[in-house]
């Protein structure tokens, strides 16, 4: 007999022995057996056993996740919230190390009882470990493919509307996400100083809300290029509805093989974070050399705070699940990579706050439309990405993580740059 309070009771005497504390979840497990605070603010239920061994495998936020996108574990509540709390339990817990060796034995013999023993149960199919030279082109495109080809009903649930996948701008007069990205693209085509027949490239096009925004209501002549295929014929429909098919092309194609500049603008929204470090020059340099003089690039791209390591390690659930081969930089880095390829840096603007709440609307809009989304992408997939934007916008509203804007210009002759002389004027 596992316990008179059965295997919740048991786990929690575990965790309380180990942990010298008791931790405040209320917790439901596999064998109807519940324990923890009617009124705790976290509340778990774990379905199966299985959910042991992958934590005695990898104790750590992979297990976690291995867990939770199987469906061995589920959380009640608001579960953005939930995951916030649990996070900041498990950060302070520690094991204990002044336990006797009758503690230790006896935590080992209750670990055994539960089942928390036996081979390393196989990671759900949604886990993915690339081959290849890393930032090969390559690789590159089946990274791409891994986190964007979910399909397009998939992403049309979670971004709503206007279909951008990247972070909104919410203003004092903004009250749905779909406003919020329609400030945010203006902004950017704004900084880029957008005018009637200038012709703009947007590298990582997305599903083409930016150039779309940039043909239709600036008269820009506007190419965006992106490696999925999914997005692409997304973004080629979305033209030909708005009459905008002698204004804006789509093409599949990495930067690195554009070779029709110069452009008047480029904007990269979001896709600098899949070039990794060592390819930070090549990216630079190449966007450099696709401008002409006084040309403006408007860099928007998440940032890593210094402190925190440069790589998800192997054990990342990002690095398995969400974005393979992802790296984030400093904003340091990123502008001097900028810089070094050549560009005069004008402006940088940061908009964390901004991410988070991007990320709880999206993470809303999943949870509204739980079902459907399941019949869309499997419930492995959906809890993949229900587990990636809530624990992204709790990075985000921490500091840990940062989205930044990097305004830069190609300078002409004698350092000509054509730039406003005052920022009021830039955003005007």
């Amino acid at each position: 007999m596992i316990s008179t309070r059965g295997v919740a009771g048991a786990l929690a005497d575990l965790v309380s022995t180990a942990l010298g504390e008791e931790l405040p979840i209320r917790l439901r497990c596999w064998d109807g057996s519940v324990s923890g605070p009617p009124d705790a603010h976290i509340r778990l239920t774990l379905r199966h056993r299985r959910v042991l061994r992958r934590l005695a495998w990898a104790p750590n936020e992979l297990g976690l996740a291995r867990a939770y996108v199987a469906g061995e574990i589920d959380v009640e509540g608001d579960f953005v919230d939930a995951l916030s709390g649990l996070h900041r339990l498990l950060a302070g817990g520690a094991l204990r190390s002044d336990l006797d060796w009758a503690a230790r034995r006896e935590i080992a013999r209750t670990a055994v009882r539960l089942g928390a023993i036996g081979l390393p149960p196989k990671p759900p199919a949604e886990e993915i470990k690339l081959t290849g030279r890393i930032h090969s082109r390559a690789r590159d495109a089946r990274a791409i493919s891994h986190h964007y080809d979910v399909g397009n009903d998939f992403y049309a649930l979670v971004l709503g509307p206007s279909m951008t996948y990247s972070c909104a701008l919410w203003g004092e007069d903004v009250e749905t996400l779909e406003e919020a990205q329609t400030a945010k693209v203006d902004l950017v085509a704004r900084k880029l100083g957008l005018t009637e027949g200038m012709r703009v490239l947007d590298v990582g096009c997305g599903w083409g809300t930016f150039v779309i925004h940039a043909a239709r209501e600036y008269g820009a002549r506007a190419i965006g290029i992106t490696l999925s295929r999914a997005q692409a014929e997304f973004a080629r429909k979305r033209v030909v509805e708005e009459g905008l098919s002698d204004r804006v092309e789509i093409r599949v194609q990495d930067y690195r093989e554009v070779a029709d500049g110069p452009f008047d603008a480029i904007a990269s929204i979001g896709m600098a974070e899949h070039v990794g470090a060592a390819m930070l020059p090549t990216y630079a340099g190449a966007l450099f050399r696709l401008l002409r003089p006084e040309g403006r690039l408007l860099n928007h791209a998440i940032s890593r705070h210094p402190l925190v390591p440069p790589r998800p390690d192997n054990t990342s659930f990002i690095s398995r699940y969400v974005f393979p081969d992802g790296e984030l930089e400093p904003v340091s880095v990123m502008s001097g990579a900028i810089e070094d390829a050549g560009f005069e840096v004008r402006d940088v603007e940061s908009l964390r706050e901004h991410y988070g709440r991007t990320l709880r609307a999206w993470v809303g809009n999943l949870d509204a439309n739980w079902a459907k989304a399941v019949r869309l992408s499997g419930p492995g997939r959906a809890r993949v990405w229900r587990l990636y934007m809530a624990a992204s916008a709790l990075a985000f509203e921490s500091g840990s993580i940062g989205v930044n804007q990097i305004l830069a210009v190609k300078p002409g002759e004698f350092g000509s740059s054509g730039m406003p002389s005052t920022r009021t004027a830039l955003l005007s």
